[in-house]
């Protein structure tokens, strides 16, 4: 089973946007030295608590400051855009990343109705409900097969970064999402972290695959939120930065990442909503051991083989020991790199 990284890009209480960003590089780096699968960013627009509305701009300096490890998007919300820019703008990236960009796709808004509109060039009307017909065009592009004499068809012949394309993924966490993923023959990954009660829509997703149209058979992966520690009292006490967080995001009140001590006040005073989101979020929060159970069992479910991990901590210094520790935990192997110059020291933890 492999291991992967989601990384949403939060920013702490008492930090900043832009030291989010800086983070982000470093821990690319750090998980490419503990031979992590590949490290994706998330989009989210208008809120404190994460700094990354833009995956196609971030990929570029994470593709720069790793070597071996592939990196992409966790994904590009495609309703916000045009079809053809996404697929410019992951060329340009495939091009200078041969064989190492993934072009995760998303349905979501990522934000609020208000940021929604906000997106649109067009704000005088709610955008066009086109999913399907989106994605069957930025797939055009890349794979040439737009029908013969289609008003479309030569733009596919002049994206830059050719012939290199990015490896496309659908992202979901419904049925029908499952569902176009499989007709489609897509890999697909599934986020728990949203939906915990996911697991059936993996079986959708094999029985309505469609072997032989992009790949030979079904690859599923699912994305689950965890946090590790060296005890698990440390791991509860780290847990309830995130906690409050998503319990403030679910009712419309997004705050940067407290730290747990203003946590835990927070959540004995007020508790946590559980309405929405797919329901109470799964519980990952441990030793390296407890965790590494808990994944196997969440992968065992959804028949995965892969798993995408996203840890949120009010510190730095515990984010990177929790992929440290889980990575030890599975075995994983290091994958030795040069030093990356692109990141001032002075912007690179040096806690472990």
């Amino acid at each position: 089973m492999r291991l992967s990284v989601l990384d949403q890009t939060p920013v702490s209480e008492g930090s900043t946007a832009a030291q989010a960003l800086r983070n982000s590089v470093d821990l690319a780096q750090l998980a490419e030295r503990l031979g992590y699968h590949r490290y994706w960013v998330a989009e989210h627009h208008g809120g404190e608590l994460v700094a990354g509305p833009s995956p196609e701009v971030l990929i570029g300096p994470l593709a720069a400051a790793t070597e071996r490890m592939r990196i992409g998007s966790g994904g590009v919300m495609l309703p916000h855009y045009s079809p053809l820019k996404v697929a410019e703008n992951f060329g340009v990236l495939a091009g200078l990343f041969p064989g190492r960009i993934d072009l995760g796709i998303g349905r979501a808004a990522g934000t609020d109705p208000i940021t929604t509109q906000a997106l649109q060039r067009d704000r005088s009307q709610a955008p066009p409900d086109d999913f399907p017909e989106q994605l069957a065009e930025l797939l055009g592009y890349y794979e040439r097969s737009f029908p013969a004499g289609h008003p479309l068809a030569r733009l596919a012949d002049s994206l830059p970064g050719g012939p290199e394309v990015p490896e496309p993924w659908l992202l979901g966490s419904s049925e029908q999402s499952a569902t176009w993923a499989g007709e489609l023959g897509l890999p697909y990954a599934f986020a728990d972290f949203i939906n915990p009660r996911g697991a059936p829509y993996s079986v959708v997703y094999r029985e309505n695959f469609a072997a032989g149209k992009r790949l030979a058979a079904p690859r599923m992966a699912v994305a689950v939120r965890a946090i590790v520690a060296d005890t698990e009292t440390e791991a509860e006490r780290l847990s309830t930065s995130w906690r409050m967080a998503f319990d403030l995001l679910r009712r419309g009140r997004p705050v940067a990442v407290p730290p747990p001590e203003k946590a835990a006040r927070y959540l004995d005073l007020h508790g946590e909503e559980q309405e929405g989101f797919g329901g109470k979020p799964r519980k990952l929060t441990g030793t390296a051991a407890q965790v590494r159970a808990e994944i196997e069992e969440v992968a065992a479910a959804y028949d995965a083989e892969e798993v995408i991990v996203v840890t949120i901590t009010h510190d730095h210094a515990a984010r990177r020991r929790s992929y440290r520790l889980l990575a030890a935990e599975f075995g994983l192997q290091p994958a030795p790199s040069a030093a990356d110059p692109s990141v001032p020291a002075s912007a690179v933890p040096t806690s472990s």
